[in-house]
């Protein structure tokens, strides 16, 4: 399983986090630790939403569309509070 997540700052609401992971509590643990150096500086981090895939490169896929330009406009209206 591979799961797409959302994360945003509680320390700085505007700043978001698009990642993908096997283990969606030890790497939500690992953004708020300060392990990733992307996200460290804007921590304590909320997951907004997640997305369970069975498939990796629909997973991949996934996340890659949710960093490109359409996918934030996608994103912004259907995923982020």
């Amino acid at each position: 399983m591979k799961y797409v997540y959302l994360l945003q700052s509680l320390a700085a609401p505007t700043q978001r986090y698009v990642g993908l992971t096997d283990n969606l509590e030890q790497r939500l643990a690992a953004h708020n630790s300060g392990q990733s150096s992307h996200t460290a500086k804007f921590r304590p981090w909320k997951l907004v939403c997640y997305l369970v895939f069975v498939d990796e490169s629909k997973a991949v896929s996934f996340e890659k569309f949710l960093k490109s330009g359409s996918g934030r406009a996608f994103a912004q209206k259907r995923l982020w509070p």
